[in-house]
Formats: structure tokens, sequence, C-alpha cells
């Protein structure tokens, strides 16, 4: 099993070369000074030395329809495998500057032109070095690659905007909560949401800034599922056992619907040897009926964007229900590709028919049927499965 960088990021902090560095420099782009190409378009904002960040457009230096590079919900539709979408994401440029996340300059202007387009639009960048040859690994976003100072941004061609985007971006009266779920209402897809909450284009207007893209990423998430979850609370009981299953990537997810109220787990499993560890590794973080007030310090930004594809599902059913996701996290997802391809995973399980159970031990013998992992070590860590005291005989699997 190849080790994933994504602690150290290819800064060689485990003392050897990084094997998926490697494999992804062949892919890297080598242009002059000045290029030019078609941007997704994507922003990135980033959250070292908050509030003077490195902040920019992600490019390729090709022209055409370019959204396949950056969106994980054309990723998971299309069902590219891993190394299609690396050799996308390593084929980008990241032409950067220093801004201030509420101080406005040229750069940033074009930047935040660039998030308001639905469509690839064509950009002429000049820049003040050559892109470095570095790629850097992220678990909240895909992977950004071959970074460089940018000089001028200029948009070359007609920026499309939707009516809702332009509406919203415009009304400086609406908080940036209220149209982020205007915007979902609306069918605009997550990832482009998230770009505009980065780019500092949602909310009142004394209070707009950029927002860096990790935050914006769990923000977003958090605050869908969290409003669809005050609908949710309100209504019926799930009264039947619910197994949904689908995988993409080597994330194989089993998504277990119990009777009873609102509460949420998520818990994620990996064999030896992932992020170089000498045993099997579990992550979990949980909520019950009321509103977690602590960040998922273990899941992470996984748990947002898992919780708002099982908000989805339940405000479609109107129902409410105790959620157990279980995530088994396989070899072949050896390079993290962000949580936008988890949240479109458990999307596209919760879009099939459900396998239906009487009983709790049904639900988990079926799940084991599909997990390579033993369903003991989902077990033993589960906190709600822990709190049902009439369900003790699952600690025998």
């Amino acid at each position: 099993m190849q080790e994933v960088c994504i602690q150290c990021r290819g800064r060689g902090f485990c003392g050897h070369a990084c094997k998926i560095l490697a494999k992804l420099k062949q892919y890297q782009p080598k242009v002059k000074l000045e290029f030019s190409g078609s941007s997704p378009p994507e922003v990135f904002v980033g959250h070292y030395n908050y509030p003077n960040v490195y902040t920019g457009v992600l490019s390729p230096a090709e022209f055409g329809n370019t959204e396949e590079f950056s969106y994980p919900e054309l990723w998971h539709e299309q069902n590219k495998d891993l190394l299609e979408i690396l050799n996308l994401r390593s084929r980008m440029i990241y032409s950067r500057f220093t801004s201030n996340i509420k101080k406005s300059n040229m750069l940033k202007e074009r930047m935040q032109e660039l998030a308001l387009a639905s469509k690839a639009t064509d950009v002429d960048f000049m820049l003040a070095r050559k892109p470095s040859m570095k790629l850097e690994l992220h678990r909240h976003v895909a992977m950004i690659g071959s970074p460089a100072p940018v000089k001028s941004i200029k948009v070359e061609s007609n920026i499309k905007v939707e009516k809702k985007i332009d509406y919203l971006a415009n009304d400086t009266d609406a908080k940036a909560a209220d149209s982020i779920l205007e915007l979902h209402d609306s069918g605009i897809q997550v990832s482009n949401v998230i770009k505009l909450l980065t780019a500092g284009l949602l909310g009142l207007k004394i209070q707009r800034k950029l927002v860096p893209t990790r935050w914006a990423v769990t923000a977003t998430d958090s605050i869908i599922s969290k409003a669809l979850l005050r609908n949710i609370r309100n209504y019926s009981q799930l009264q039947e056992y619910r197994l949904f299953h689908a995988n993409y990537l080597g994330n194989y997810y089993e998504i277990l619907m119990i009777p009873g109220c609102w509460s949420y787990e998520v818990m994620e499993v990996a064999d030896k040897g992932y992020y170089g560890s000498q045993n099997v590794a579990t992550w979990q973080d949980y909520e019950f009926f009321k509103e977690r007030k602590t960040y998922p310090s273990s899941v992470i930004g996984a748990y947002y964007a898992t919780r708002l594809a099982v908000t989805e599902y339940l405000e479609r059913i109107r129902k409410q229900a105790t959620v157990l996701v279980f995530r088994e996290i396989r070899p072949e997802y050896w390079a993290p590709c962000g949580v936008g391809i988890l949240r479109e995973t458990v999307r596209e399980a919760l879009s099939k028919r459900p396998e239906v159970f009487d009983n709790l031990e049904a639900a988990m013998i079926s799940m084991q049927g599909r997990l390579k992992l033993g369903i003991e070590h989902f077990v033993s860590s589960s906190k709600l499965i822990k709190e049902r005291k009439t369900q003790r005989s699952l600690f025998d699997f």
C-alpha cells in the first residue's frame, strides 16, 4: 500500500521522498512567465498567516471546457479514477498573491470577478516567477499545485454568471448564511457556493471578507445541513432500518438509518499502513438530538460534507432517524481528493433503493458482507450503538 503523505504534504517530514508527488510531477506544466488558459474557474484562499493570506486563481495553460479540472461533482458523475483526477489537478497553475482578507486591490477584484463565473473563462496571467515544482495535498480540498507569484490577471472572455448568483452577490443586505441557503435551494452546486463564500462575495457589506477555502468548505456544508435539521427534528421518526451503500475511489460507504430521533455519527476505518499507521486506524465523531457545539476534530470536514448529503435525503422523505455512517478507506485511495467526492458518494448511496430490515443485527450482517475489515472496528468505537442499551448483542460481532 502506498503511504498517503497528507500529514506533511510532500515536505519530507518522514525523511523519505514522497512517492505521490514524484508520480504527479510528470504531469506538471512547463510555462513561461506569461500564459493563458481557461480557468474552470477556481479560486483558492489559504489560511496560513491569517488575515494576510495567499489568494489566487487556478488555471491550466489550456483552453476549452475545463470545469472537469475542478469540480468533484463532475469527477463523480463521470466516474473519473484517482490518476485522472490527479493528472487534471497537477496540470493547473496556482497564480497567487498575498492579500488582506478585507482590503481590496486589483488582483483581488479580478479573482472575485472570476469567482462569479459558472463556466470556464479565458484568462491571461503574467507571473513574477515561473511556477515552482511543488504540490500540496489537503484533506478538505483537492490537490493544489504549481504555485507562482502573479503580477497581473486579465479576463479575456465574457463571464457567464447565473442570475441567482448575480443577484445575491449584489445583495449586500443579505446575511451570508441566508444567501448560502438560497443558492442551495436554487440548485446551485455546492462547489460554486463554496467558491463565492471563499471570494468574499456573500453577506452583509460591512462583513464581507475573504474566507480560507478549507473554512468555506466546512461552513457551507454546516450551514445548509444545520438549516435542514431545523425541519428534520420536527418530522415523524423512520419506522424501519434502512441501509444504503456506494463506493468511489476506494471510499466504501454504508449508511444505516435506524428508527429513532435525530442523532448522527460518522465512523471511518482504514487498514494498517494508512497514514503510516501500524494498526487499523479509526476516526469517529457524533452528535445527539441537540446541535453539536464543537468542531469534529477526528473526522473533521468529512463530517459536515456527509451530514449535508444525509440531511438532504431526510428532508426529501420528511423523516428523522438515527444515522450511522460507516466509511471504509481502502488502499486504492492513496491520495486525498477533498471532501467533495465524499459528499457526492454519500449522495449517490442515498439516491438508491435501500435494503430494509426489521432489526439492527440483520442490517449489520448485510453490511459486513461488503466490508473487508471486520464490523467490530466500527461497532467498538460507536457512541450511538453503545447508547442503544437494547442492542448489547452487537458487541459479539
